[in-house]
């Protein structure tokens, strides 16, 4: 994952550069070995569900496919993902099931949730690979490190031999946020000892997060998802934003999390700025970051590193990059070769009955 430069104190880690071309590799491959490890040595099996907008979906098909002792059903909104995703989410995998449901995020969701309380499916290996398990976020914790590492970051009370104006004491991240599970694991890197300065949660026209931040919403007083060029990160009710509200009261009440919402107009006027100045194509979710990152002047942020998680490739959302920028961006071999490979997907509607009817 390497770190990008594109001007004094403003950086790009990259995290799209694993078999699905989306940061999510990161968890969903991590875990997926892990569990089969321990489910070996168990003699058991699970039956994972997954609800996606967009990039999870093929993370954990991606990486779970194949496994022993796992199989995989994976929900996502029918006509609410990019084409590119949608075939990275219905190509055919080993001991995967795709279902495309003709609803929004929050309804997969809603289902998934639903399926594990239910006492009709009591008797089945149920876990999960979202963001709500947290196998899926300690992994990611790890790459804030990498990250901060790359940009000469050392902790308060380190000791280095070189002048201190290579170095910074306090580091800033933004991240491009929608269930919030890559800013929950951003705050576990802090409490493990990184010394983050400022977390930026840059969400799209989904800006519960935001509001509440700024106290124009109270909590769990969600909205329903919104459609939007960013898909992977259109989600109404975040599911880590539990996590947050309840563990994480010290950060919140520091200040030490700033969020803002971002229209598609912006996220297409970023893409086109931030490529006419430094030459830099971004996906519209890290466009999003890039635009809360430069946008506003009187961020604490200043004068220490600020680091934009480069969340997917911009080749899985071509129609968006080719609006911004007037081009097509280059193709990519990752997603070329699902052309050629056969499909398994069925329309089912949002509700438990019609995915109980699947799984039973």
């Amino acid at each position: 994952c390497p770190v990008v430069k594109l001007k004094d104190d403003l950086f790009v880690l990259e995290l799209f550069h694993g078999p699905t071309l989306s940061f999510k590799d990161f968890g969903a491959r991590t875990m997926a070995r892990l569990m089969q490890y321990f489910l070996n040595k168990r003699n058991e099996k699970r039956l994972i569900l997954v609800a996606t907008s967009g990039d999870t979906g093929s993370a954990v098909a991606d990486g779970f496919a194949g496994q022993d002792n796992i199989e995989v059903v994976l929900l996502y909104p029918k006509g609410k993902v990019s084409d590119v995703q949608e075939r990275q989410l219905i190509t055919k995998r080993h001991g995967v099931r795709a279902f495309a449901v003709t609803g929004n995020f929050d309804d997969c969701q809603r289902m998934v949730k639903e399926a594990f309380v239910d006492k009709d499916l009591q008797h089945l290996p149920l876990s999960s690979a979202n963001s709500i398990n947290i196998g899926r976020l300690l992994p990611q914790s790890l790459y804030y490190f990498w990250a901060a590492n790359q940009v000469k970051y050392v902790p308060d009370t380190a000791l280095v031999s070189a002048p201190q104006d290579e170095y910074s004491t306090k580091i800033a991240f933004c991240v491009p946020s929608g269930n919030l599970g890559n800013l929950t694991s951003g705050i576990l890197a802090s409490r493990m000892g990184l010394n983050v300065h400022l977390f930026l949660a840059a969400h799209n026209a989904n800006d519960y997060f935001p509001k509440f931040l700024h106290l124009q919403a109270k909590p769990y007083e969600f909205k329903p998802t919104l459609t939007t060029i960013s898909n992977a990160m259109d989600v109404g009710a975040p599911s880590n934003f539990e996590r947050i509200e309840i563990l994480f009261q010290d950060e919140l009440k520091a200040g030490k999390i700033w969020g803002d919402g971002h229209s598609d107009e912006q996220t297409l006027d970023e893409m086109k700025d931030i490529y006419d100045e430094t030459g830099y194509i971004a996906c519209p979710h890290t466009a999003i970051g890039l635009n809360f990152a430069r946008g506003v002047i009187d961020f604490p942020n200043k004068g220490c590193p600020t680091i934009i998680l480069g969340t997917a490739h911009p080749a899985k959302f071509p129609e968006a990059v080719s609006k911004a920028l007037g081009f097509e961006v280059a193709k990519e071999e990752a997603l070329e070769v699902l052309l050629n490979k056969d499909t398994n997907v069925k329309t089912i509607a949002p509700t438990l009955e019609a995915l109980k009817q699947q799984l039973l």
